[in-house]
């Protein structure tokens, strides 16, 4: 299998089936142009959240303007037939023109707010319903979470690092939200390039097991990073890594 990254720049697939369906079935009954509101809102909060951030607004703005159905995709739905040739030719003049009203990126929200209000034709707006609910599912779930951690946290920085954890593209999003909802840094890369968020690392494991002892690992990581650099002290024993960690920095002329 290749690469989950889209072909095209275009957004248009990341929908489900039925939606596209629903399209055909309006069309034809001459439904399809009724005026509609779609809302996004929570039902209900997992147990012991009193809130939730909202994120990934901004996201679902670029891929609504990315969402075409260009000759790639059109000839996607055609070779599977998705839908009949009445559909597609509507498909290929797809471009949203209702209004969008939302939350900004950061704000709270309590069960039954309405996060994004989406009004328009039913056909134009209910092909955008699966995008959206996916988008601001996913970034408003990593930004409540991160909320409470940066609230517990106190002040002191903390670093998004779930890259390994989770979808390599969804990493990036992870990263976003988390970062929109306090966290200082990510240890994402692709986040840093495509949001400008700051990335921070120093080194895992596999380097500590590198070296010949725990000691030589830290001072290699002393000597090359400075003594303010942060050492992972938990390879064998914690206890003796953090003394062992206080040797290494003093003798890379730490406090």
């Amino acid at each position: 299998m290749g690469s989950p990254e889209p072909a095209t720049t275009s957004t248009a697939l990341l929908t489900d089936h039925y939606e596209l369906t629903m399209l055909g079935s309006a069309l034809a009954d001459a439904t399809a142009d009724r005026p509609c509101v779609f809302e996004v809102f929570a039902r209900r909060l997992p147990d012991g959240r009193r809130y939730g951030v909202v994120a990934g607004t901004a996201r679902v703005l670029d891929a609504i303007a990315d969402f075409r159905f260009t000759d790639a995709e059109l000839a996607q739905l055609e070779a599977t037939a998705v839908v009949d040739d009445a559909t597609l030719s509507w498909l290929a003049d797809y471009e949203f023109s209702g209004d969008l009203d939302g939350y900004a990126e950061g704000e709270l929200y309590f069960p039954g707010s309405p996060i994004l209000t989406v009004t328009g034709s039913f056909a134009e707006c209910v092909l955008l319903e699966t995008l959206v609910l996916s988008i601001l599912n996913h970034d408003s779930a990593i930004a409540s979470a991160a909320a409470r951690m940066s609230g517990a946290a106190h002040g002191r920085p903390i670093i998004e690092m779930g890259g390994r954890r989770t979808h390599e593209y969804a990493a990036v999003a992870a990263a976003r939200a988390a970062y929109l909802a306090g966290f200082a840094t990510t240890s994402n890369l692709e986040a840093g390039r495509r949001y400008g968020i700051p990335t921070r690392g120093t080194v895992a494991h596999a380097f500590m097991l590198l070296h010949d002892s725990e000691e030589a690992a830290f001072r290699a990581q002393v000597e090359k990073m400075g003594a303010d650099t942060t050492l992972l002290v938990d390879t064998y024993d914690i206890t003796a890594g953090i003394e062992t960690a206080v040797r290494a920095a003093r003798a890379g002329g730490g406090g």
